[in-house]
């Protein structure tokens, strides 16, 4: 297996994240190009997948997504309760457990006015469980012997953040690379509404602008023009290779974004509400990839 394999390139990087000494600026630095290269090689996999393929799992996953986005607020909103937690820290693990990790939980967190240490609590919790996810699906998905649309569906709808998702179903395999990107970025894309709703919701001030995903529609615009018109199959190639190296080091900057600090932060309470709420989703949203047959047609 190539060095530049995703789980890889994410534990050297937190690997190096522990040996090196804590250095704030490091870590914003590697946050924010990670982010910025996340969205570029989003944008970049779009050149290597059919546009009506992208139409027709995006449409198979939707429902889906749907009923995995409700039945996890509705988990989060008992768990918070039954816990008796931070109700900002609850909602911000909860919103980034049902869409899309870290870029949800810093979409919403302004919206309700969450303190620092609300959105570095949440933040640790989500990152702790996309590291563990890169390595422990693809294991999980062997031992259930998911096909490679099954697993991509799963990911999209079980792991946190897009960075993780990709590299958990690249590992798997081009397919489930295929379906999970897709699918997870039609799971992103309930930023939108769910922002919009705490926005006039809210307790708080609701004045704060809803930021949208702008990389997706790149995704998409890319997609169709590798399908509709005539270019060269070496430069859809070589733009997949780039993704691909781009999603590597990727996670490798998001491994440097590690730190014990973080993990101190985080507390005992706030990580078992996030463990216990991605282990039911997981579970769940495995029973509704087996048996709903979405890719039997």
């Amino acid at each position: 297996m190539s060095f530049l394999s995703p789980q890889y390139t994410l534990l050297a990087g937190i690997v190096l994240a522990l040996l090196l000494p804590y250095n704030k600026s490091r870590e914003s630095k590697a946050r924010l190009w990670s982010s910025k290269l996340l969205q570029v090689s989003v944008i970049l996999l779009g050149a290597s997948l059919n546009f009506n393929s992208v139409l027709k799992q995006g449409a198979n996953g939707a429902g889906l997504t749907f009923i995995s986005i409700i039945f996890v607020f509705v988990l989060g909103l008992l768990g918070v309760k039954w816990l008796k937690m931070n109700k900002d820290q609850g909602t911000l693990i909860t919103m980034g457990t049902a869409i899309c990790g870290g870029s949800a939980i810093g979409a919403l967190a302004p919206v309700i006015a969450a303190d620092g240490l609300a959105i570095a609590v949440s933040m640790g919790v989500v990152f702790l469980l996309n590291a563990v996810a890169v390595f422990i699906f693809p294991f999980f998905g062997e031992m259930l012997a998911l096909s490679q649309e099954q697993f991509g569906l799963w990911s999209a709808l079980a792991i946190h953040d897009t960075s993780s998702v990709v590299a958990a179903s690249s590992i798997y395999g081009s397919k489930a690379l295929e379906v999970a990107t897709t699918v997870k970025l039609t799971r992103a894309l309930w930023i939108v509404p769910v922002t919009l709703f705490f926005s006039v919701y809210s307790r708080k001030d609701g004045s704060t602008k809803v930021k949208l995903p702008w990389f997706i529609f790149g995704f998409l615009a890319l997609s169709l023009i590798f399908t509709f018109f005539d270019l060269p199959l070496e430069l859809q190639e070589t733009l997949k290779k780039i993704s691909k190296a781009g999603f590597a080091i990727t996670l490798f900057l998001i491994g440097l974004t590690f730190s014990m600090n973080k993990i101190r932060q985080v507390g005992a309470r706030p990580l078992i509400f996030g463990v216990v709420l991605w282990i039911l989703v997981s579970f769940a949203s495995l029973f509704l990839v087996q048996y709903a047959n979405v890719f039997q047609s």
